[in-house]
């Protein structure tokens, strides 16, 4: 891998992981729009690291809180709101664990295709645009009972399709809970750990039945820039939402996947 492309994957990993723009989406299609070849599973596992780094040091406070809080629940030395989020991100995960194990044969098969992208960005950009239009609460995510976990936790299933993306379908569907944007952002921004957790670990299992030369200056390059890209796109992204709202994103979305739709709507690839 050159430079170039270091760079190049690492920042779009960085960015789209946690913007409502699909980063599976994008990851499929730079290869698509470039002659650069595969850049391995070995890197995949590094930038999710990144990735990961990013939001548990930007949520280092809250994780402490709430890791400490569930413990003391789990010894039955009381539950509080900390405890419960804790409770409320562990919930939310088992949906998207269950139907990615189910599911993930077809979802590395027909459903990379460009034209499913498109599909996935328009439609969910919609109901993203819908949410955010609609009349919204004001509710943090301390404040979300066990039913809006479960809801956030089937609505994130839906983002094995590519084209969905993660964190937008869980913001949308904070949203049409009556979450405030903030809130739905930053219970997405909380949920991505676990996921992410997951998905390295496949990764991970599959890295160690392949072992080869390791590259460690690409790995950890691709790490760093990774990661300092995922948390600035947090902390941006947060001041962003509070006084524009999710409308350019929304945006982005439709024109991305009306283009997929024009490049390649005559190819049955």
């Amino acid at each position: 891998m050159d430079w170039l492309q270091i760079f190049v994957l690492a920042i779009v990993q960085g960015l789209t992981e946690f913007l409502p723009i699909s980063s599976s989406a994008h990851l499929i299609l730079v290869p698509i729009f470039s002659d650069w070849n595969d850049q391995g599973l070995a890197f995949d596992v590094a930038l999710h690291i990144g990735s990961l780094s990013a939001v548990v040091i930007y949520f280092r406070h809250e994780l402490v809180g709430m890791t400490t809080s569930w413990c003391c629940s789990v010894a039955r030395r009381g539950t509080d709101e900390d405890a419960r989020l804790a409770w409320w991100v562990i919930l939310a995960t088992i949906p998207v664990g269950l139907a990615g194990l189910a599911f993930k044969d077809s979802i590395e098969g027909i459903m990379r295709s460009p034209l499913v992208i498109a599909a996935g960005l328009i439609v969910f950009g919609l109901l993203l645009a819908y949410a955010d239009w609609r009349h919204r609460g004001t509710r943090d995510e301390y404040h979300l009972y066990w039913q809006d976990a479960l809801w956030v936790g089937l609505a994130q299933t839906l983002a094995l399709i590519p084209g969905t993306s993660r964190s937008g379908i869980t913001m949308t569907a904070g949203l049409l809970l009556g979450l405030s944007r903030e809130a739905s952002a930053r219970f997405s921004f909380l949920l991505s750990i676990p996921v992410i957790v997951l998905a390295g670990g496949l990764e991970i299992i599959g890295l160690a039945s392949a072992p080869g030369p390791v590259d460690w200056r690409t790995l950890i390059l691709g790490a760093l820039l990774s990661g300092i890209s995922a948390f600035l796109c947090i902390h941006f992204f947060l001041l962003f939402i509070r006084r524009i709202g999710m409308q350019p994103f929304v945006v982005y979305r439709l024109m991305l996947g009306v283009a997929l739709i024009w490049l390649f709507g005559g190819s049955p690839s």
